[in-house]
Order: C-alpha cells, then sequence, then structure tokens
C-alpha cells in the first residue's frame, strides 16, 4: 500500500491514507483520483452542499464492499470541521452531522470513505424550513431512458407555467433530479404536500407514461414515477457532482435542459465530468437566485385533498 498523499486545499492540508486502494473495480480508479475529482469540481460540490446536514455514504473497501451510512461525524474529527445538529424526535435522539463551508471538509469526508454526499433539503439556520423541492423521476424496472426524457419535458413545462425555475440533473443511476429553489416559508409536510400536487398534475399530463402510486408492488413497472417522497423530512438524495457508489463511477451531473433530449448519464463519470466542468462550470451556479412559493401548489393539495 502507497504511502498517504497529502493534498493542499485552500489554506488547509488533507491527509488521504490508502491513496491507492481501488474504489470502483469497473474503472480501476483509486481513493485518490476519488479526491482529485472532487478537487476539480470543489466550487460546484460546495454549492451543492453547503449550509446542509449531510449524510455520508462510505465505502471502506470501496464500492464493491460493504456500504456505511453515516450521520454523525466521528470523534476525532479535525476542529475546523463544521457540523450541524438534527433531531430525530421518533428515537428521542440527535446527530451532528457534517455541514460543508468549504472544499476542504469535502476531502475529509473522501479520507473517511465517502463516496456519496446525500444532503437534506434544508440549511442549518433553520433545519426545519426547507429551501429546496426535489423532483425525482425515478423510472420503473420496464421504463426506458427515452421515458424519462419525455416526462421531464412535461416537467419543464409545467415548471415553466408557475414561474419556477427547475435545475436538472442525471441522478448517477437511471433516472433524473430536477431541483427547484423555494422560499423558506414552510415545514417538511408542506413541501411535500406541495411535490405531491405537483406529481399528481404531471401524472394527468402523461398518464401512459408516468404514475404516482404509493406501494412499489402496486406500479406498473413500464411506467417513470414521479417519487415525491424525498421531500420528506431526513429523506435525501445523492446531490449535484456526489459520485455514485457504484463500480462505473458515474457522477450526479448538472445538465442544462437543452441537454435532456440527447444526454447519456453513463458518459458522465468521475473520469469525464472534471473536464466538463472546466469547460462549462458550474451549470446550478444561479440555482440560488430563484425562490419559488409554493402557495398556487398548496393550493393544488388542498383541492386534490392531499394530507
Amino acid at each position: 500500500m502507497a504511502e498517504a498523499a497529502e493534498l493542499e486545499v485552500g489554506d488547509r492540508t488533507v491527509r488521504i491514507s490508502s491513496p491507492d486502494r481501488v474504489y470502483f473495480p469497473a474503472r480501476g480508479e483509486t481513493k485518490l483520483d476519488l479526491a482529485r475529482y472532487y478537487l476539480a469540481v470543489g466550487d460546484g460540490i460546495v454549492r451543492a452542499l453547503r449550509e446542509r446536514p449531510c449524510m455520508l455514504h462510505r465505502f471502506p473497501d470501496g464500492v464493491a464492499g460493504q456500504k456505511v451510512h453515516q450521520k454523525r461525524v466521528p470523534a476525532g474529527a479535525p476542529p475546523w470541521l463544521q457540523t450541524v445538529r438534527v433531531h430525530f424526535p421518533r428515537y428521542g435522539r440527535h446527530a451532528d452531522e457534517l455541514c460543508v463551508t468549504e472544499l476542504a471538509s469535502v476531502l475529509w469526508a473522501v479520507q473517511m470513505s465517502t463516496v456519496e454526499f446525500h444532503p437534506w433539503n434544508s440549511r442549518r439556520a433553520d433545519t426545519e424550513q426547507p429551501d429546496e423541492w426535489r423532483i425525482d423521476l425515478d423510472p420503473m424496472p420496464r421504463c426506458g431512458f427515452g421515458t424519462v426524457r419525455r416526462v421531464a419535458g412535461v416537467v419543464h413545462e409545467l415548471l415553466g407555467e408557475l414561474g419556477a425555475t427547475g435545475w436538472p440533473k442525471t441522478s448517477g443511476g437511471a433516472g433524473l433530479h430536477v431541483y427547484v429553489r423555494i422560499e423558506p416559508r414552510w415545514g417538511f409536510a408542506d413541501v411535500r404536500r406541495a411535490a405531491h400536487a405537483f406529481a399528481l398534475e404531471v401524472e394527468r399530463r402523461a398518464p401512459d407514461l408516468v404514475t404516482t402510486t404509493w406501494w412499489r408492488k402496486d406500479r406498473d413497472p413500464a411506467k417513470l414515477f414521479v417519487d415525491y417522497n424525498q421531500n420528506t423530512r431526513d429523506h435525501t438524495i445523492a446531490s449535484a457532482y456526489s459520485v455514485r457508489g457504484v463500480p462505473e463511477a458515474t457522477v450526479s451531473t448538472p445538465i442544462s435542459w437543452d441537454e435532456v433530449a440527447d444526454v447519456d448519464p453513463r458518459e458522465f463519470t468521475i473520469a469525464t465530468v472534471p473536464a466538463r466542468f472546466a469547460r462549462l462550470g458550474d451549470l446550478h451556479a444561479g440555482i440560488d437566485e430563484h425562490a419559488y412559493p409554493l402557495d398556487t401548489l398548496l393550493a393544488w393539495a388542498d383541492r386534490d385533498g392531499l394530507d
């Protein structure tokens, strides 16, 4: 095993132990390759995670090994690392989760064998007031990516009618995500109700393609599920620029709406996204400039009797 590597990250130095450990067996990239990827997309990953409680998906032996879901920052973390305390009323517990404020904290997480970053859709100023609505286009097993593209078009059209700005990205898997900044005036229950009302309207407009059926076993396997439940408290999905814990090292990558018709998510990996980022910059750079009020969607939720 090679000696530890030291990476300069701003005015900090982050040590990466076991740098030559292979993390992605289909491609051969190592822990050090993963760290260098996050350095290359630094502005983007920090923007996606900034000030949010963040669950870490760790793979101590690479993605072919066991995955560890970690909420709590462990003892022994560097004193400069920022955290945010979140409460779990159902269990009467709390957790001090990673709260990214600088790129060095992302690299610290990689040193701790983190591959995926799963932030909350609220920030530490008030963790109970989400500022992000997440539209998860989740294809069922017999639903092809062509359907994902068509439904994304419906989503884009409907957002335009509402006056909301959507920011699409690949999921790093088979689907697409669209994020919408919202005014942080509502709790998780209302944000979920609004997301449910939107999903129902997408289903009305594309009934042959879309399902909002709650139980997976009851869904048509050839349809796309608009997963409004991703807006529930403590439900998280991989952030923009997060690598996914799969052998191919795919990345959840911001795209433009113009790219949706031709995009192939498999092309976005830790080997290809850095050059794309250097060429295009962060396609989500303006996301905080457009906050949408949920009043219309909540009126739809009342109309549809959503609780």
